[in-house]
């Protein structure tokens, strides 16, 4: 809920639009006035912060989702086959 007539508000645009169309920030009062930044400084943080926002919840290579203990049990099976094909020759 706003409250007041008067709110600045800056709209980033998503460029992966899986997890969102746009992110809409309140800049508090007296940022721009008081607080030594320029508006371009805040604009780019409303989009440093979007996009952060996308490459933390962005979906990776298959092989950082693979627990350790994955790769435990992928080695204990190889090291069998290897060694029943080894008893087989």
């Amino acid at each position: 809920m706003l409250k007041g007539t008067n709110r600045r508000v800056i709209v980033v645009r998503s460029p992966d639009r899986r997890f969102f169309e746009e992110a809409i920030f309140i800049v508090r009062e007296g940022v721009l006035s008081k607080g030594g930044v320029t508006a371009d400084q805040v604009v780019e943080e409303a989009r440093r912060v979007a996009d952060g926002f996308v490459r933390k919840n962005r979906i990776g290579p298959w092989h950082v989702k693979v627990p350790p203990t994955g790769y435990v049990a992928l080695g204990a099976l190889l090291a069998t086959v290897a060694w029943c094909v080894g008893l087989l020759i």
